[in-house]
């Protein structure tokens, strides 16, 4: 397990009080698992709230947690000041799944001033603890003022 220091104290707090902004990932209960400069997991249960006609974790509910993901692993390195928004994203879904729950895993992989490039991989983590992959996704976002 890694140390916790002053500046992933601050990055870990800047984040969550973004998310804590997002109306939308707080009806659906997501939850900000970890953060490293570079790198944002979050996790969204399974309820009712996230499911499509056949019962399994519906893929706007999954790209919604990719884009999330990606996007605050973004944020992380973004400037004071700045926050980001999506531009485009690409998602494949590998496999469907009812239970457990989702965890996101966002990973910059190219950051620059006018655009950040990012991936994040979709694990369902069933009630017994197995981990299986759900989707990827490639997704460009661009640094904005931040406005609050």
């Amino acid at each position: 397990m890694s140390e916790t220091t002053p500046d992933h104290d601050a990055l870990r707090q800047r984040v969550q009080t973004s998310l804590d902004r997002q109306g939308m990932m707080r009806q659906l209960g997501v939850r900000l698992l970890a953060v490293a400069p570079g790198m944002v997991t979050l996790a969204l249960p399974y309820s009712d709230r996230v499911t499509q006609q056949q019962g399994g974790f519906h893929g706007g509910a999954m790209g919604a947690l990719a884009d999330i993901a990606g996007g605050y692993a973004a944020l992380t390195v973004a400037p004071e000041g700045m926050e980001v928004t999506t531009v485009e994203y690409k998602i494949n879904f590998l496999a469907a799944f009812q239970g457990g729950e989702l965890q996101a895993t966002g990973r910059v992989v190219r950051s620059g001033r006018r655009i950040i490039v990012t991936t994040a991989e979709v694990v369902h983590v069933a009630p017994d603890g197995q981990r299986t992959d759900c989707a990827v996704m490639q997704q460009t976002l661009v640094p904005v003022p931040k406005t609050y």
